[in-house]
């Protein structure tokens, strides 16, 4: 649920070079491991001691998922490198943080719209040329930041024009991300690959803004989008020899059908299969509940100028920002114990009220180390919660919906932290901030409490 406020780094496609051999995709179908002779998609073995909550790596031991995965970590921090240096640029320019938040929105709109066609995109076209597409398309729109920003350019129009299409771009690119995962290894190993995916983004979450940082004054603000694109340059060449993933049939063996076409119908027909599969709409409903009430980044500026200003403003809003990611982190990485987990409806009920919990005692916090250690624990919560939501939806949904289904996760996962800086900016203005976040951690523990007693369908759902 920890979410960026730029660019496409939260979910951006990650390959590794290689090539693909007969263990990626044997009948060269596409079709999910877990349907393939030989494999071992059966519960992990039980381990002892620390090894039990050691990382599980057993994804990683497929081609095709290590390709997806290995190369994340570059574009991981290479993404947040750029997510620095759009706003940074921005108000270089106009010196108006104003002018920060148009540029958001334009960010905003396009990937928003795009990520719900290009659900149906991912459902209708083989997922693999889609990504290979637009990673394309991403790669060449920062090399055209890097452009921009080596001439001189001191036009925010372009600028904004430049984002909104790399948005735009990145819309279609995750649905079909996503929903290649469950493609790649089998339904036993969703939740290990998710929280390995996830570990490498937030990871990227607290390094690249911290290189970005260092970085600037040594090699300039527009060498930051061409290290981006180079690792994106990587990327597409790695994409090319992912196995091929077209659409399956509802057939039982596994047979590909022709393209199906991506519009308003396809769209429409993702919505009310969600609307219809009662767990999925709930998993989409939990993380809206704790974005929404929950995600008091809006304020952490004010709470460092005021509330822990005698540890230096400055330090006090660094700590704040990186707290809740490096929370994650630390999940991910003991994170071997999730794949025992089989009731994951309840993991995200109780991660969502565990958030909330520690966001509330965030709020209640004078001093600067037990803020930022709630924090820390409210990532910790946000993690678990984030890998079996995936979860749910990569194994609850057929393989030709989850396409669409990852298209509505990105545009949740995309607007829920923007609407939470809506709501407690204002409210931290009327009631003072930390009110504000006291008052968004005890609603969403109230809300999610309510929502998991009427409604059975999450409580009881299990893998």
């Amino acid at each position: 649920m920890s979410r960026t406020t730029w660019t496409h780094s939260e979910t951006r496609t990650a390959v590794d070079t290689g090539k693909s051999t007969a263990a990626d995709s044997p009948d060269n179908s596409g079709a999910p491991p877990s349907a393939l002779p030989g494999e071992d998609s059966g519960p992990r073995p039980e381990r002892s001691g620390r090894r039990r909550w050691a990382m599980d790596t057993r994804p990683l031991r497929r081609p095709a998922f290590r390709r997806l995965w290995t190369s994340s970590t570059a574009t991981a921090v290479g993404s947040q490198l750029t997510a620095v240096a759009v706003p940074k640029q921005v108000y270089d320019i106009t010196g108006s943080s104003a002018w920060v938040g148009y540029a958001g929105l334009a960010g905003l709109v396009p990937l928003v719209v795009f990520a719900l066609w290009g659900g149906a995109v991912a459902d209708s076209l083989d997922r693999r040329k889609v990504l290979l597409t637009t990673n394309t398309g991403i790669a060449i729109t920062s090399l055209l930041l890097w452009a921009q920003a080596a001439a001189g350019s001191e036009s925010v129009a372009t600028l904004m024009v430049l984002l909104a299409l790399q948005q735009a771009f990145f819309g279609v690119n995750a649905p079909a991300r996503s929903a290649s995962v469950a493609r790649l290894v089998p339904a036993g190993e969703l939740v290990a690959a998710n929280a390995l995916t996830s570990t490498v983004m937030q990871t990227g979450l607290v390094l690249g803004p911290l290189l970005a940082g260092a970085l600037i004054p040594v090699i300039g603000l527009g060498t930051l989008y061409l290290i981006d694109a180079l690792a994106l340059c990587a990327a597409v060449a790695a994409v090319r020899r992912l196995p091929p993933l077209p659409p399956l049939t509802a057939g039982a063996d596994g047979t590909t059908g022709a393209p199906r076409p991506a519009g308003a119908r396809q769209i429409v027909a993702g919505v009310r299969y969600i609307v219809a599969h009662r767990v999925l709409l709930l998993s989409f409903l939990a993380d809206i509940v704790a974005m929404v009430f929950g995600m008091p980044r809006a304020l952490f500026p004010q709470l460092a100028a005021t509330t822990y200003a005698p540890w230096g403003e400055g330090m006090a809003l660094g700590l704040l920002y990186a707290a809740i990611p490096v929370g994650a982190v630390v999940a991910g990485l003991m994170s071997g114990s999730y794949s025992h987990a089989r009731r994951h409806g309840w993991m995200v009920i109780g991660s969502v009220v565990a958030w909330g919990t520690a966001i509330t005692a965030f709020g209640l916090s004078a001093g600067l180390w037990w803020a930022v250690l709630f924090l820390a624990a409210a990532g910790f919560a946000d993690m678990v919660s984030m890998v079996f939501r995936g979860a749910i939806l990569q194994s609850a949904a057929t393989d030709e919906m989850r396409g669409r289904m990852q298209g509505v996760f990105t545009v949740v996962v995309a607007g829920g932290p923007r609407l939470a800086d809506l709501l407690h900016g204002t409210a931290g203005s009327v009631l003072g901030p930390r009110a504000a976040v006291v008052g968004g951690g005890l609603l969403v523990v109230v809300a999610m409490s309510a929502l998991a007693l009427a409604a059975p369908a999450l409580r009881r759902h299990r893998i």
